[in-house]
């Protein structure tokens, strides 16, 4: 067990020696000395403890455009970390020697993490990312009510129950989701988890007024058809024609082969989720027609990425050159 110690919040104690976890929705039963399916909550002597409180599998200063966030700050940096903790099984993981695996870790109390986020200097945010941040989430409630002139972002899988996502969305600024899949079968055989938990953060999140992103992962032959790609973006135009929907390429990794997304196919998606939503971009490979940002109204290119470089065209209003069309995002 790491160092330093803290109870974990949203369990219940089923009898002497049994724990029920309620942080999302796996509601995992651990027994005596156990931890539960994420590996970052542990049953040590009848509580369970956040046993990954303030272990970070990395500290890092990375473009906000990586996370990805397009209408979030473009052109800042961010500091970003994360636990080495996941509570989803994904046989596709990108990510999976620090979220599957147990990886090597580095005690970063909060306050020591206030002091590298001041240390960047303005604007002061913070990224809980690269893994799971829900399966850290003691660590991310007691940072944030101890600092909250920081602005907390989560990539995130979505996928955690409603009372504990209730009581840290009044805390958090910005959220990237990933919205794995439009059916529920993907989700259970691919990810061992649940769609429908997931489209039910991304709509209280957004009835919230975190500012919310999606990105959903293409993957050859499993969730990149035209008609998954329309009732993705459907499902996201019924919230908001103006969430910004990210749509990346695949590589093979941890237990798929199945040969990488082609551009071809990423930018074809892209196309097709542009009927429903007016912001859709393609990740994780050279393209750069869609990097960009176009107004709506005018079709006016208001920002420009390329890999080095942002040209943010948007006036301090954050409003097109152009015609004067308002875009939504977080500008300042």
């Amino acid at each position: 067990m790491a160092e330093m110690k803290r109870e974990a919040m949203y369990y219940n104690k089923i009898r002497k020696g049994l724990l029920q976890c309620q942080l999302c929705p796996h509601y995992c039963i651990i027994h005596a000395g156990e931890k539960g399916l994420c590996r970052s909550r542990e049953n040590i002597d009848g509580k369970l403890w956040a046993v990954n409180y303030a272990q970070a599998i990395g500290l890092s200063l990375d473009p906000i455009e990586k996370k990805p966030l397009y209408h979030f700050r473009p052109g800042s940096r961010i500091v970003s970390l994360g636990p080495n903790s996941c509570n989803m099984t994904c046989r596709f993981c990108q990510n999976y020697s620090i979220s599957q695996y147990e990886s090597p870790t580095h005690e970063i109390n909060i306050d020591e993490l206030y002091q590298v986020i001041e240390g960047k200097g303005s604007p002061l945010q913070v990224a809980f990312t690269y893994t799971e941040p829900f399966t850290w989430y003691e660590y991310i409630h007691d940072f944030a009510t101890k600092y909250p002139q920081v602005d907390i972002v989560l990539i995130t899988n979505g996928f955690i129950n409603p009372e504990p996502l209730d009581e840290i969305l009044p805390m958090l600024t910005a959220m990237n989701i990933d919205l794995k899949s439009f059916r529920e079968e993907f989700y259970a055989q691919e990810c061992g988890a649940k769609l429908k938990q997931v489209m039910q953060c991304i709509n209280r999140c957004w009835e919230s007024g975190v500012h919310l992103e999606v990105t959903t992962l293409l993957i050859p032959g499993l969730n990149d058809s035209s008609a998954e790609i329309h009732d993705i973006s459907s499902f996201l135009a019924s919230i908001s024609r103006n969430i910004p929907l990210h749509l990346s390429a695949y590589h093979p990794d941890f237990k798929t082969d199945i040969p990488p997304t082609s551009a071809d196919d990423v930018l074809r998606a892209v196309e097709i989720a542009k009927e429903n939503l007016n912001y859709v971009y393609g990740g994780n490979i050279p393209l750069e027609d869609a990097m960009h940002s176009y107004c709506p109204a005018c079709g006016s290119r208001v920002i420009e990425r390329g890999w080095h470089k942002i040209d943010n065209r948007l006036t301090t209003e954050a409003k097109c050159p152009d015609c004067g069309f308002k875009i939504p995002g977080v500008y300042v």
